[in-house]
C-alpha cells in the first residue's frame, strides 16, 4: 500500500473514532419511561438537572393526525434533547381542546381535572431531582394560560424553574421566513412540521381546499362551538397546508434550533443569576 495513502486511511480513521466518541451520550436513553431507575439515580440531577415534558391534546388537525399537538413537542424534544442535556418526560397526551371537542376522536380535559394533574406532574419531576422544567406545548387555548399558571406555582414552590413554550406562537417569525405568510391551526406550518416529523401522518389526497378551512375571527366580533374548520387560519387567506417537503425539513430544522437555543439561553441566565 502507497505509504501516504495508509498515513491518510490511518487519520480518517482516528478522526472517526474520536467523533464517535465524543458523540457517545452519557445516557443509554434519554426518554425517562425506557430508561432502567439505577441508571436514572446514576444520571439525576448529577449529569443532567433539565427535563423536557411534551404537552398537547387530540383534536382535529385537517388533513393531519389527530395527535398532532402531542406528535410535534415529542419529536421535538428527541430531536434537542441531547443538545440541551435534559431528559424526556413522557408525554401529556390529553388537554384543554375547547371548541374543537365535538370532532370524532377529539378528548376534553376539563381545567379542574387538568391544573392539579399537571402541577402533581411538574412536582413529581421536581422530586426526581430536574432543576430546569421545561415544558413544550404544542396546543393553544386555554391550556397554555393552565400550564404557565401551574408553573410558575411549581416553580415558586418548590424552588425550581420553570420554561413553557409554545413552540408554533415562538417560531411564528420561522414561518414567515420559510413559506412568506402567516400560518394557522393545521395550517401550513403545523401540516410542515409534521410532515417533516413522518410525512405517512399527512393526507395530501384528503385536502379539498379553502372550503376545509376558516379564518380566525378578531377579538369580540364572533364566536362559534364547535369552530366550523379543523384548519383555522391565523390571518384570512393566507396559511393554507403547501405540502412541500424541502421547506417543511427545513422549517422543522428551524424551529427545534430556535427551541433548543432558547432552552440553552435561559438555563444559562439562570445560572449565571444564580437562580
Amino acid at each position: 500500500m502507497n505509504k501516504i495513502l495508509f498515513i491518510i486511511i490511518c487519520i480518517f480513521s482516528f478522526c472517526s473514532i474520536n467523533k464517535a466518541q465524543s458523540e457517545k451520550d452519557v445516557v443509554s436513553t434519554r426518554e425517562m419511561d425506557r430508561i432502567n431507575w439505577m441508571e436514572f439515580r446514576n444520571v439525576v440531577p448529577s449529569k443532567t438537572n433539565t427535563v423536557l415534558l411534551p404537552t398537547g391534546t387530540l383534536e382535529p388537525h385537517g388533513v393531519i393526525n389527530n395527535g398532532a399537538d402531542n406528535t410535534a413537542p415529542f419529536a421535538m424534544a428527541k430531536t434537542i434533547a441531547q443538545r440541551v442535556n435534559a431528559m424526556i418526560a413522557p408525554t401529556l397526551p390529553y388537554g384543554i381542546t375547547g371548541s374543537m371537542e365535538a370532532y370524532p376522536g377529539a378528548f376534553q380535559i376539563t381545567e379542574a381535572a387538568y391544573r392539579p394533574f399537571v402541577k402533581q406532574i411538574l412536582e413529581g419531576l421536581a422530586k426526581n431531582g430536574f432543576k430546569n422544567i421545561i415544558i413544550l406545548n404544542g396546543h393553544g387555548g386555554g391550556q397554555t394560560a393552565v400550564l404557565q399558571s401551574v408553573a410558575a406555582e411549581v416553580a415558586t414552590e418548590r424552588k425550581v424553574r420553570t420554561l413553557v413554550v409554545n413552540w408554533w406562537s415562538f417560531a411564528s417569525d420561522e414561518t414567515k421566513e420559510v413559506f412568506g405568510e402567516d400560518g394557522g391551526h393545521a395550517g401550513l406550518n403545523e401540516t410542515a412540521f409534521i410532515q417533516a416529523i413522518d410525512p405517512t401522518l399527512v393526507h395530501p389526497e384528503k385536502y379539498s381546499g379553502a372550503e376545509m378551512t376558516t379564518a380566525y375571527p378578531a377579538a369580540g366580533t364572533w364566536s362559534a362551538v364547535p369552530f366550523p374548520s379543523s384548519i383555522g387560519l391565523y390571518q384570512k387567506g393566507q396559511g393554507f397546508p403547501k405540502f412541500d417537503q424541502a421547506k417543511a425539513d427545513l422549517y422543522y430544522k428551524k424551529v427545534t434550533d430556535k427551541v433548543a437555543n432558547l432552552v440553552i439561553d435561559t438555563v444559562r441566565k439562570w445560572d449565571l443569576a444564580g437562580l
